[in-house]
């Protein structure tokens, strides 16, 4: 890492004729490592410029990256289960899926670790190596085994650039901007499953290709889309916020004077406009005593929440999702090649709803908005079960009514992180979300999929009801919950939501 001592700053040092943003303050021994620094503040002052517009882009792929290996997976598990190499079964699929999120699970609590550690920008290139390396490999499985290893290390990946990603766009987008934009970007997701869904269709034909090479060219078209993401980071700075604190304020500084021509075509003057400061003691890491200490004692309610909205939105998700594709050929007969038409129509309103809904979280705000989205979920799911259960559903009406529950169910699932990135300090922010996305996924997204692949093995409709029934129970409590207690943070600065554990009074 380019590590430069700590040192007085002054518009000298960097050739910038600017007020310095981060100065240090005069006092005891340890004063050097003290700061006052407007840097925030200077962050949140500026408009939509063409570079937050170039963050949604290289933030975005990553979620389209996740979409496309999502989609592949649960689109593909027809053909897994006709391959003359692999011949799933209904659990081996199920399995599978489980192993790529438990992947997800341990890559997010071990990046997220390094992310606070050594900084958001490193573990985008690290994060995505290991997505790319291990989907590549997914290509070239020969059995069970080898295919859920696979799959694990992808999840790994995916899993850590969660933390790197959802921390950087709070670290980097103004304040009025955040809620839509968060959800904007999470939603991207399902552009990468449409791409999956495509890729599926005309791989998966028994016509153009060979039942056991189709889905391994799936898996390459992932890994080869991969390979563009690293160009487009190129464009993402490191946080200044995390260099602020980590000691580096002139690092921090240049970066946020060229955000600030780019966006207006001059530095920000502190002096003239008199934004408001901060007194921080920078620090080199923080350590895990301090982390717990913050999560489950400081902020022992907002853990709650974000532990709430993680498990609901992640076994409503995952569950349903990742057997999309089982639901469709076992019950309704639809060809394993063509259960990509039916993902594109889905994903489409599941893009559609955090683009339509997500400006309300930055409005009405965040309280009413997550408790609506996750309240009508529940409620529609619980509703589109029955009638599956009853077989009034064919597998049109049933697509139809996916689209309308994941309309209010896609801008749910990302304000859950949303939330949690947004609510705990500076200092364990990609921890926080690694966490409560570990803890929310190995609940809820874990045991999804396994539990649905059994309950559709049983062939029962009531059965696989009664897996609705909980997904939409879960939905509905986590609604109750962020009504009554979660924060209300839309146009807050970071700062003022949770003070950075670094602050001197």
């Amino acid at each position: 890492m380019d590590r430069q001592p700590l040192q007085r700053n002054s518009s000298s040092d960097r050739g910038v004729a600017v007020v310095p943003a981060a100065v240090p303050v005069p006092g005891p021994r340890n004063d050097d490592r003290t700061i006052e620094t407007s840097i925030p503040s200077r962050l949140d002052a500026l408009g939509w410029s063409g570079f937050h517009t170039r963050v949604v882009l290289a933030l975005g792929i990553t979620w389209i990256l996740d979409g496309l290996e999502v989609t592949l997976a649960g689109a593909l598990s027809g053909a897994l289960k006709e391959s003359p190499t692999l011949q799933f079964t209904n659990f081996d699929v199920g399995f599978s899926n489980s192993a790529y999120l438990a992947g997800a699970v341990l890559g997010a609590l071990g990046f997220g670790w390094l992310t606070d550690r050594i900084g958001r920008k490193k573990l985008f290139f690290i994060t995505l190596a290991v997505y790319l390396a291990a989907t590549a490999a997914t290509a070239l499985s020969w059995n069970l085994a080898s295919y859920a290893l696979f799959r694990f290390l992808t999840g790994a990946g995916i899993g850590g650039e969660y933390t790197a990603i959802n921390s950087t766009i709070q670290e980097l987008v103004p304040a009025r901007y955040r809620g839509w934009t968060d959800l904007v970007i999470n939603g991207s997701f399902w552009i990468g499953a449409a791409v999956g869904a495509t890729s599926a269709i005309v791989l998966l034909d028994p016509h153009l290709i060979g039942p056991d090479l189709g889905w391994r060219l799936a898996y390459l078209t992932g890994a080869c889309l991969g390979l563009v993401v690293f160009v487009m980071r190129m464009w993402i700075p490191e946080s200044p916020r995390w260099l602020m604190i980590h000691g580096y304020p002139d690092r921090a500084d240049a970066i946020v004077a060229e955000i600030e021509r780019s966006a207006t075509g001059h530095a920000q003057e502190p002096r003239q406009h008199a934004l408001p400061k901060i007194k921080l003691r920078m620090r080199d890491h923080t350590p895990l005593r301090e982390v717990a200490h913050t999560l489950f004692s400081l902020y022992r309610q907002r853990s709650l929440v974000g532990l709430a909205l993680m498990i609901a939105q992640a076994f409503f998700y995952n569950a349903i999702f990742f057997t999309f594709a089982l639901v469709l050929t076992e019950f309704y007969g639809i060809a394993a090649s063509q259960v990509g038409w039916y993902i594109l129509p889905f994903a489409a309103g599941n893009f559609l709803g955090p683009l339509v809904l997500g400006r309300l979280f930055d409005t009405l705000g965040r309280r009413a908005m997550i408790t609506l989205t996750y309240g009508v979920s529940g409620v529609l799911l619980a509703l589109s079960g029955y009638l599956f259960s009853i077989g009034v559903l064919s597998a049109q009406t049933q697509t139809i009514a996916w689209m309308v529950i994941f309309f209010f169910a896609s801008p749910a699932a990302s304000a859950a992180y949303l939330t949690v990135s947004e609510t705990f300090p500076l200092e364990v922010r990609a921890l926080a979300i690694a966490l409560f996305y570990a803890v929310g996924t190995g609940i809820g997204g874990v045991v999804g999929p396994a539990l649905f692949g059994a309950l559709i093995d049983t062939g029962s409709r009531n059965s696989v009801f009664a897996g609705y029934l909980l997904g939409s129970g879960l939905m509905i409590a986590a609604a109750g919950i962020a009504w009554r207690y979660a924060v209300a943070a839309e146009r807050r600065t970071l700062e003022s939501i949770a003070r950075p554990l670094a602050f001197v009074e």
